[in-house]
């Protein structure tokens, strides 16, 4: 069984959503060292503990540390991989939660904000890392990069760019990999500022859509990232994980 033993995995976003739940898949898959990078020193924290607890409750003795990282900083990203060193594996699922209005109503600035997280921050990401030449990058994207909904074109030509973007990093950066996850609806903490019932009937509405008949948990969607990390013949590639949504 391949697994990721004697490797270091840094999650940029790993705080949370499917950025934790890679983290925590990882140490679970033997990784000797797992640094996950997020905004916040108390979501850092928080989730450095509730990693460390999950993997003693696992039985693994992989090291788990934290880092505070603006990626909308590129300074900062500079001075992150210079502080980290080799590594084996950069996943990169940073990304703020979607607010934008409809095109007409767009501004220029908010345009930018998004980009700068979705878009700039991995490119940078993927210019400044110290991959090792057998190691690989995981970008993400979404579903809506093969069927937008009404009122997102822009962040359908974000995720675009960010599919692309990762075919020609692969030829750039090779033979370090480098794969791109497309998630579809997922139940993570982006959510948390729904109101409850109404939360519970997207969820409802969503999973009847959905071929597989439920919504996705972070863990499910992290096993294409742990996948994407241990498979040495796959580059180029963006891996769509949405339970049929492109095809309903």
């Amino acid at each position: 069984m391949i697994t990721l033993a004697g490797q270091t995995i840094v999650v940029i976003g790993g705080s949370s959503g499917i950025g934790y739940a890679v983290a925590e898949s990882s140490l679970q898959s033997l990784a000797s060292h797992v640094i996950i990078a997020s905004s916040s020193l108390d979501r850092v924290n928080a989730a450095v503990s509730r990693l460390e607890s999950a993997a003693k409750s696992a039985g693994v003795s992989g090291k788990v540390s934290g880092r505070v990282l603006n990626v909308k900083d590129s300074a900062q990203i500079k001075s992150f991989f210079d502080e980290v060193g080799e590594i084996d594996h950069l996943v990169f699922s940073s990304g703020d939660a979607l607010t934008l209005s409809g095109l007409k109503d767009l501004d220029l600035d908010s345009i930018r904000g998004v980009y700068d997280v979705r878009l700039w921050a991995p490119t940078i990401c993927a210019q400044q890392a110290k991959i090792k030449k057998s190691g690989s990058i995981v970008l993400t994207t979404g579903s809506v990069v093969k069927k937008p909904s009404q009122g997102w074109s822009i962040v359908a030509g974000i995720a675009g760019s960010v599919d692309s973007l990762t075919r020609g990093l692969a030829v750039d950066l090779a033979p370090i990999r480098v794969n791109c996850i497309a998630p579809g609806f997922v139940n993570t903490e982006m959510w948390d500022t729904t109101p409850k019932d109404v939360l519970e009937k997207i969820f409802a509405e969503q999973s009847e859509k959905l071929l597989v008949k439920h919504v996705a948990s972070p863990e499910e969607v992290a096993e294409a990232y742990l996948f994407a990390m241990k498979c040495a013949f796959i580059t180029g590639e963006t891996l769509h994980v949405n339970g049929g949504q492109t095809l309903v």
